[in-house]
């Protein structure tokens, strides 16, 4: 036990950088009052091209702004101007923004693709709470480019997500894969760019006759600026709608809406594992309807699913005895899965929609159709959804119906309660697999939350202690964040259309970090972040399977660069010895293994044309040595041509052995227009000796709908798997326009 005595004073080494700002530090006890617009009632709307300041229609709208900075100068004004108006007519809600700037010239911009990164552009973003409750909306949002950036947003946001669409997926939370319908036009001059925005009212959820919530956040990225109309404390973003602003003025009919996305494809496939390769040519037809029920409720029937022109998997190396999570990519699940979605993200996940037409061994599974039924009634979120897959003789796979069935009400006070029902069932056989749940949060004010959930499983087996929970209390004000939780996993808890990271567990978590900010406009660290969390994994005979301490301080500087230091003490407990290098005969033995490791992160400004990502490990692991090493390196041309290449390189040498394992990823876009561009995926894996080719090619229209080509090409050990060309077209069709 004295080897952990000396903590505290390692603690307390991080913070002797940064403890003479402690005078100075920067903290926010309340937030001014909530700010009001008005939106404008016309009976004509603006034409869409951009210009603002000479259209009749917008400049007999009165302007507001007084934008305030969260970062670099936390609570400064911004250094620049923006005006922004609001109106609407039956069928259309507008946005317009005139976005001045002293050196237009010096615009960033690093991506023209739809839904591209904002965050290191100049760019200007918008959330609608069209339902007034502080927890749900919907984000928009533009460059000088006129980039269409769409996303949907539940829980505050709060949730495991991959803010990246065209590398990853989301659970919940922040949602970037749901796709609206909308129009935005900008144009660069000689004040800075302006943009306007056309969203039709079909296209949002709402209750009429309510006011809306409503945020704008606009990007000065010459002084790297981040700057709200609703000022923000330090460590929330435009996602925290319980302090958005008002919109008043609403007066929206109930709009109708009908819309029908239909879909044709042909492929060519080659498996060269065949006696006979031979190429296989296929065609299928196939789409969706989406219907409103009501002005807030949809409903969204799929025939003959089809998800090819979704980016591949990111690989990933196993390097212990847990399973691996792989996040959502495809869109029909995306929409709404923050409503969906219940338990601990990316651990004890309920419902895990890749369960439904995905295979074990990440093999397709024909999906028949199905329906969803999402929305809301008043202050109740509802979801329905039931999801037919077909037989998969090969692999073991029956046919089986895939239903979920979900209600949670908010109440005041970011307060709520909720039920799930999870039912997996074979269509030929007795075979079944249910979850029921209960989950809720409790809101403590502004600034502290309780949740938590609690989980039973059932099936034809008999198994004791088929239970899950967890409780969660979580403080995020005034410049701290602080997070303690318990989570529990019953040995026969089995929720087979769910995500488990391991089974059979009791783990306490605990995380305590502060924002700590020089008022010294003058200064050049941005941000100083020291912070110390903790997780451990106890089975239920006591045996502690996993410990992990971590200590560290981020230094975020104004220049956009940020350097992570840290330390990591671990115990790992193996109950049964397992191959850690897949295949490689380096197997890990019982016993029980404590350690230390250091942890380096760098990485530079990503709205450089140049910028690198480093991440080194060194220390103890399973009584030797491991070293990973990780970098990743971007180069763009202006707009047009964004490149990643990444290598990760795993070492180990250990008692009973030495390997490594290591992943090569590059990605290239090229972006002929916002709505045309070229993507690649490039990967290899040394531990499966997998080299992974995916090229797609998307012309898009409406919604993310469009014209894609998709090429994939797969060797493993030096010789060829498999290949396959996919055309697939999908257009949109609104019936009721």
């Amino acid at each position: 036990m004295t080897r952990f005595l000396p903590l505290p004073i390692i603690f307390l080494l991080f913070l002797i950088v940064p403890i003479r700002f402690v005078a100075q530090v920067t903290t926010v006890s309340d937030v001014k009052e909530r700010p009001t617009a008005t939106a404008v009632a016309l009976e004509t709307g603006p034409v869409i091209d951009g210009e603002v300041m000479d259209d009749p229609i917008w400049q007999q709208i009165e302007p507001f702004g007084d934008f305030t900075q969260a970062q670099p100068n936390f609570g400064r004004p911004a250094t620049e101007k923006t005006d922004v108006r609001v109106a609407y007519t039956k069928e259309t809600f507008y946005v317009s923004v005139v976005c001045y700037d002293a050196r237009p010239e010096n615009l960033v911009v690093s991506d023209a693709r739809r839904d591209a990164d904002l965050d290191n552009t100049d760019a200007f973003l918008f959330i609608l709470d069209t339902y007034k409750d502080g927890q749900n909306g919907f984000v928009f949002g533009t460059n000088s480019l006129a980039v269409e950036y769409d996303a949907q947003v539940d829980n505050e946001g709060q949730g495991n997500f991959n803010a990246n669409r065209q590398q990853g997926g989301t659970i919940g939370g922040f949602n970037l894969n749901w796709d609206a319908s909308f129009v935005v036009r900008t144009q660069v001059n000689d004040y800075g760019w302006s943009a306007e925005f056309a969203i039709p009212v079909r296209t949002l959820r709402f209750q009429a006759g309510k006011d809306w919530g409503i945020n704008f956040r606009r990007n000065i990225r010459k002084t790297n600026e981040i700057v709200y109309w609703a000022s923000m404390p330090v460590g929330l973003d435009l996602k925290r709608l319980s302090l958005a602003g008002t919109l008043t003025g609403l007066n929206l009919p109930s709009p109708g809406n009908l819309k029908l996305i239909p879909y044709v494809l042909g492929r060519m496939d080659k498996d060269f594992n065949d006696v006979d390769p031979k190429n296989r040519f296929d065609a299928e037809v196939g789409g969706d309807v989406k219907f409103s029920v009501t002005p807030s409720l949809t409903l969204d029937l799929t025939y003959n699913t089809d998800f090819a022109q979704v980016e591949v998997d990111d690989q990933q190396v196993n390097l212990d005895r847990f399973n691996l999570f792989f996040p959502e990519k495809r869109p029909f699940f995306l929409e709404n899965a923050g409503l969906f979605s219940v338990g601990s993200p990316g651990e004890v996940d309920l419902f895990f929609s890749r369960r439904v037409g995905i295979g074990e061994n990440g093999s397709v599974v024909p999906i028949i159709g199905g329906a969803r039924l999402s929305g809301k009634l008043n202050r109740t979120n509802v979801g329905f959804l039931s999801m037919f897959t077909e037989e998969v003789a090969e692999n073991g796979i029956e046919e089986n119906n895939f239903t979920l069935a979900r209600v949670n009400h908010e109440f005041k006070g970011r307060t709520a309660l909720g039920a799930v029902f999870v039912n997996k069932e074979g269509l030929q056989s007795d075979n079944y697999n249910r979850t029921l749940a209960l989950d809720g949060k409790l809101g403590l004010g502004r600034k502290a939350r309780m949740s938590g959930f609690f989980a039973k499983t059932e099936d034809p087996n008999d198994t004791i202690n088929a239970h899950s929970f967890k409780f969660q209390t979580d403080y995020n004000w005034n410049n701290w964040e602080m997070r303690a939780a318990y989570t529990e996993v019953g040995q026969g808890f089995n929720p087979e259309v769910g995500f488990l990271l391991r089974s059979a567990f009791r783990k306490p978590e605990g995380l305590v970090l502060y924002h700590l900010r020089p008022k010294n406009p003058n200064a050049k660290i941005l941000e100083y972040r020291p912070h110390i969390s903790y997780r451990g994994y106890w089975n239920f005979d006591g045996f502690l399977e996993t410990s992990f301490l971590h200590i560290d301080n981020h230094f975020e500087w104004k220049s956009g660069n940020e350097l992570h230091t840290g330390l990591n003490i671990t115990t790992e407990g193996v109950v049964n010895a397992f191959d850690i290098s897949r295949g490689q005969d380096v197997v890990i033995q019982p016993g029980t293994y404590n350690h230390a490791e250091s942890q380096i992160v760098f990485f530079t400004n990503r709205s450089n044309p140049l910028s690198i990502n480093i991440r080194s490990v060194i220390g103890g692991s399973f009584g030797g040595t491991r070293f990973v090493e990780s970098i990743t390196g971007r180069w763009r041309i202006g707009d047009k041509f964004n490149s990643e290449l990444t290598f990760l390189y795993n070492n180990y040498q250990l008692p009973v052995g030495n390997f490594t394992a290591n992943i090569l990823s590059t990605r290239l876009s090229y972006a002929f227009r916002p709505n045309i561009y070229l993507q690649g995926l490039i990967q290899h894996n040394t531990s499966d000796k997998l080299w992974a080719a995916n090229i797609r090619f998307g012309w898009l229209q409406q919604a993310n709908t469009g014209l894609f080509i998709v090429w994939n090409y797969n060797v493993f050990d030096n010789e060829p798997l498999n290949n396959s060309i996919i055309i697939k077209y999908t257009r949109m069709f609104d019936l009721v326009r």
